[in-house]
């Protein structure tokens, strides 16, 4: 198990001590491959109360140096959205971001374009979209992750759903680990995934899946 960064995320997010509860799925590239895309929609579900939830899908490197993620935020009442590493190593400035309610749709869009990763947020109800890049092309990403990161608050917004993923890896044309099994943190989440699909061209795969749902806690 290799939390080490998580964990890094959570304390530095949160700021305090606090009671954390994990929930995620993990996928990780066959042997000698990276991670170079993450991309898909997120459905944005009901907010309670303001309280520190965090969800996110994200990429976390071989290092276990930190985490870069796309980090739903729910600690002002309302959520907002927006990417950016954590926490260190190195030190970046966190993206910018927007306000998004529940039933929307916000698309993320990670990849490597030259000398930096460039993340896209998309609101789809209103088209509002950013763009940040951040200098991490030294990183080998080998965990894509779909996340939900809760403190002192309990899983009471429901259904936590993507849809439309592409996950792409480079180093060979080894594509088992697009799946319907990703690691299943603690057996932690009842999940489904349908719709999946890959190919390969030399030694890239493209692995594409019609639905993640993190369902409810097991």
């Amino acid at each position: 198990m290799q939390l080490a960064a998580l964990l890094i995320s959570l304390m530095a997010l949160a700021g305090r001590a606090s009671a954390v509860s994990w929930y995620f799925l993990r996928y990780f590239p066959a042997t000698g491959q990276k991670f170079t895309s993450f991309s898909g929609e997120m459905t944005i579900p009901t907010l309670q109360k303001a309280g520190v939830y965090y969800l996110w899908p994200g990429l976390q490197p071989s290092d276990n140096s930190g985490v870069y993620q796309n980090v739903l935020d729910g600690r002002s009442g309302t959520w907002w959205i927006g990417s950016g590493w954590c926490c260190s190593n190195p030190s970046l400035p966190w993206g910018s971001g927007f306000n998004t309610y529940a039933g929307e749709k916000v698309t993320f869009n990670n990849r490597i374009e030259g000398s930096s990763w460039t993340s896209t947020l998309t609101r789809q109800s209103t088209g509002e979209t950013v763009t940040n890049s951040f200098a991490l092309t030294s990183k080998s990403f080998n965990q894509a992750l779909f996340a939900i990161e809760l403190y002192d608050v309990s899983w009471d917004f429901g259904p936590l759903a993507f849809s439309n993923v592409v996950i792409t890896s480079e180093g060979s044309s080894d594509s088992s680990w697009c799946n319907t099994t990703p690691e299943n943190y603690n057996s932690a989440t009842t999940f489904s995934i349908s719709g999946l699909s890959k190919s390969v061209s030399g030694n890239k795969v493209t692995c594409k899946i019609g639905s993640v749902t993190l369902q409810k806690p097991a």
